[in-house]
């Protein structure tokens, strides 16, 4: 039986409302359309930073392009607690170093989930230095990644840095379906890949 992520999400953020308590989270975003619904459904109960860590983004260009986005939408919105944004070092290299040998892996297969990886433990690492509360990615929300392996990686990386996983499914509740239409209204830049070059069209 599969474990539902979404409704663990709601159980947190019910506590955390019954409380009071508006914890700090440092939310990894893969994208600007991605991030948009995520940003909406959180900030109502965190303090949320958003950190842009995409090495796997091909080429320079787009990754450029992406992140200007990601900081436009981050003004544009109107939220309760208004998210600030940290952007992180664009390590191609660190990408092509863990696809050796996984080039024509499918996509979602073991390349994916080594990136998967290679992000959320950027994000757990840099939460423990930075004393955050939680962690989170914003990745879930695509109906193109595997929530199970994202959730599972990031429950594993809360026991090795000692930082709160926030485990999420945010396509579900109509989540993908919500973002396409804050990218509509945002008139957000939407790729027509993944990010990296293995999952670009010819």
């Amino acid at each position: 039986m599969k474990t539902n992520y979404s409704i663990q999400t709601e159980k947190i953020i019910n506590e955390l409302k019954q409380c009071g308590k508006t914890p700090t989270l440092l939310l990894h975003s893969c994208c600007a359309p991605c991030s948009s619904y995520v940003l909406e459904y959180l900030s109502e109960v965190f303090k949320i930073t958003i950190f842009y860590y995409n090495p796997n983004i091909s080429p320079e260009e787009e990754f450029i392009k992406r992140t200007e986005e990601q900081k436009r939408l981050l003004k544009e919105m109107i939220l309760k607690n208004k998210p600030e944004f940290i952007l992180g070092t664009y390590e191609p290299y660190k990408f092509y170093e863990l696809s050796k040998g996984l080039e024509n892996c499918v996509e979602g297969g073991k390349r994916c989930e080594l990136c998967y990886r290679l992000r959320l433990e950027k994000t757990a690492a840099l939460a423990k230095e930075n004393k955050f509360e939680y962690f989170c990615s914003t990745l879930s929300v695509s109906p193109y990644k595997n929530c199970e392996k994202l959730n599972k990686i990031g429950q594993a990386l809360e026991k090795e840095y000692n930082v709160k996983y926030l485990p999420s499914d945010f396509k579900k509740k109509n989540g993908y379906k919500h973002s396409i239409e804050l990218s509509k209204k945002y008139e957000l830049y939407r790729q027509n890949y993944c990010g990296c070059i293995f999952s670009k069209p010819i």
